[in-house]
């Protein structure tokens, strides 16, 4: 194993640490509890590792999560979606700005969309307890936090410089 991949992975660890203790600090926001920090992480996961780096750490720390009790199974649409949107994003344009708006697009709509038919298959939620939309909203607030936390970060590392040197550094 190369230098560069133990410095990936290592980064990878920490972001997914942060995002399972991140989840223990929420806020209440118009009815629903805003937890930021993993769709932080999914962006500063993007910019610096790429899509499937992201992916993994969206992935990992969903599954920590569940089972030391600080998620549900939402947590997995919830995060995955928009760590690998975001990351394609990234990949493809090397633009903070959109990377940003698909964290929420793939968080909110895809990852909301899909969180219905998690909680009626996987949950046990019966259909009518439940509206089709129930999740996008929620989802919606909590990432669009975390993009605004993500992106001001992010361009205060891009104005310094630091944001270059960082990911020179991992490539």
């Amino acid at each position: 194993m190369n230098n560069t991949n133990i410095k990936k992975l290592t980064i990878a660890s920490i972001l997914c640490a942060i995002a399972v203790v991140g989840s223990m600090f929420s806020f209440p926001v118009l009815g629903s509890k805003c937890v930021p920090i993993q769709h932080m992480i999914n962006i500063i996961a993007a910019v610096l590792l790429g899509p499937y780096y992201g992916l993994g750490i969206a992935f990992s720390a969903s599954l920590i999560r569940n089972i030391i009790g600080l998620g549900t199974l939402m947590a997995f649409p919830g995060s995955m979606f928009g760590a690998l949107l975001c990351g394609l994003i990234y990949y493809k344009t090397k633009a903070i700005l959109p990377t940003l708006l698909a964290e929420v697009f793939g968080t909110a709509v895809l990852g909301g969309l899909c969180a219905y038919p998690v909680a009626i298959l996987l949950m046990g939620q019966p259909a009518g307890a439940i509206a089709f939309y129930a999740y996008i909203v929620p989802f919606l607030i909590s990432t669009a936090g975390g993009a605004i936390i993500a992106g001001a970060l992010i361009y205060s590392l891009e104005k310094t410089n630091a944001l270059h040197k960082m990911q020179a550094q991992l490539n």
